[in-house]
């Protein structure tokens, strides 16, 4: 199935990507762990920057987003909603802010 990603800007340059939004084949079923693992073997330079290499935990300052919907904290073998799924919404990867 064919994913669209958004990601921002800082993760884009990191990995020499023009358009804010990619395209991805990700086999179902589509979860955040499998879209994610196609993003980093299509764009090896992102590995480690929204997931530890080891863990694959999300990394604290990165937050995902399915249908207006925050995912940062869910199960990543959830499949996502099929209209993810099925790219007509895009996953969003943002970049979080903190400080006062």
């Amino acid at each position: 199935m064919t994913v669209r990603v958004v990601l921002p800007a800082q993760l884009r340059r990191v990995a020499d990507i023009a358009a804010a939004t990619v395209e991805l084949d990700v086999p179902p079923p589509v979860t955040q762990r499998a879209l994610l693992d196609a993003l980093e073997a299509r764009y090896p330079k992102l590995l480690g920057t929204t997931r530890d290499r080891r863990t694959k935990q999300r990394r604290a300052y990165i937050r995902f987003f399915a249908c207006r919907q925050d995912w940062s904290d869910a199960d990543p073998d959830a499949p996502l909603p099929d209209a993810v799924a099925c790219g007509d919404e895009a996953f969003l990867v943002v970049g979080a802010m903190s400080g006062g």
